[in-house]
């Protein structure tokens, strides 16, 4: 029994994807040590020593659920949309009713009150949608181009990304909306397709900005063109670039300096935070390691033994590409301030438990594949 046990074991570690999840788990306990940090330099007012506690929680937490998913077959759980689909849509319309709440100064609903803890739906609803997604990609395979085929995968993604919208969480739509337009191109459609996409987006862009948008989102377009905009959003992108720059080239140090006051320093804007205490160094080292897992997820996507293995990662790497990219766009002022979190940097339980599985999915692909992969070629 005990040698079943052990090399059960073995077998488990041989295949997992190590380089992967050491990374990860490099740039999560970065994130308690900069929480940690912030609480302890009274940097935020209203943090306490339960901030680093609870996203220490949510980083073993997170670690468990990867490894565990890792030693599932993608394709036997991916089966499983039945369930897990209409549960993250269910979460999601909870928020429609009084136990759904936004944050304080923003007009979005997107936070859900479940008694002993609050979670955001939205960031399982994404993990759910790259699984659903994926399959319905792989079952749809060389036939992507036929209209029909084409119409029903939009439906598919309109679906949760209409319940997002509804809840003004512009900044998850897009999110959505760069999943949709990596797994689709993953899946070879058709160049016809992108150029009319291409060609409609000033009307779509438009019909937004006159019929969608409120002041509130218009003025955080705005102030990207004018600075000097009377913004909350751009009084914060301001802050935050003095704070970026105030760390020069190796920062104050984690303790002890005299830092700049950002709102969400912790959260949104922790590269801000970054920048300061550990200066462009500090900044070129964590985009450093957020490109290598974007980058690895790619190899384990091209490493996959099949399509569906191929989509799940693809979704995963826009998932994270989209949200190093927007995030570290706010705080250098080139992206609109929307509430995108950087993974598994920001503080956040929920955001950090939702990319732990998302890299869960990934090293899932990784572990039931039958290739290797060296750097510059396939190992059989």
């Amino acid at each position: 029994m005990l040698k079943a046990v052990l090399k059960f074991i073995w077998q488990y570690f041989k295949k997992l994807d190590k380089q992967l999840f050491i990374v990860v788990g490099i740039c999560s306990l970065f994130s308690i040590v900069l929480i940690y940090s912030i609480v302890h330099n009274g940097l935020i007012s209203y943090l306490t020593t339960s901030e680093y506690k609870k996203q220490l929680v949510a980083v073993f937490i997170g670690m468990a659920g990867a490894m565990v998913l890792s030693a599932l077959d993608y394709r036997k759980f991916v089966k499983l949309w039945f369930l897990y689909g209409p549960a993250c849509l269910i979460l999601s319309l909870l928020l429609f009713t009084p136990l759904g709440f936004g944050r304080e100064g923003s007009n979005n609903v997107n936070w859900l009150d479940i008694g002993f803890m609050s979670i955001q739906p939205s960031e399982f609803l994404k993990l759910a949608f790259i699984l659903t997604f994926a399959y319905h990609l792989s079952k749809v395979d060389d036939r992507i181009n036929q209209p029909i085929q084409l119409l029903l995968l939009l439906v598919h993604a309109a679906v949760p990304m209409g319940i997002i919208f509804i809840q003004n969480d512009y900044g998850t739509v897009l999110v959505f909306t760069a999943i949709v337009a990596v797994m689709v191109f993953a899946a070879g459609i058709s160049y016809k397709y992108i150029v009319a996409v291409l060609v409609t987006l000033p009307a779509l862009f438009a019909a937004a900005w006159f019929f969608v948008l409120g002041p509130t989102h218009k003025n955080r377009i705005l102030v990207l063109f004018n600075p000097d905009l009377d913004t909350t959003a751009g009084d914060q992108q301001a802050a935050g670039k003095i704070a970026l720059g105030s760390g020069q080239l190796f920062g104050k140090g984690l303790f002890g300096g005299e830092y700049y006051y950002v709102p969400d320093a912790h959260n949104d804007f922790i590269f801000s935070y970054i920048g300061q205490a550990l200066g462009f160094v500090g900044c070129m080292v964590t985009v450093g390691l957020l490109c290598y897992i974007c980058i690895k997820i790619l190899v384990n996507a091209h490493i996959a033994d099949d399509n569906l293995g191929k989509y799940i990662c693809m979704g995963v790497f826009a998932l994270m590409l989209i949200h190093c990219f927007v995030n570290i766009g706010m705080v250098l002022g080139v992206m609109p301030v929307i509430g995108v979190p950087l993974p598994f940097i920001s503080d956040g339980g929920t955001a950090m438990v939702s990319m732990y599985i998302a890299i869960g999915f990934v090293m899932s692909v990784y572990s039931h594949s039958d290739r290797g992969y060296a750097v510059f070629y396939d190992k059989s």
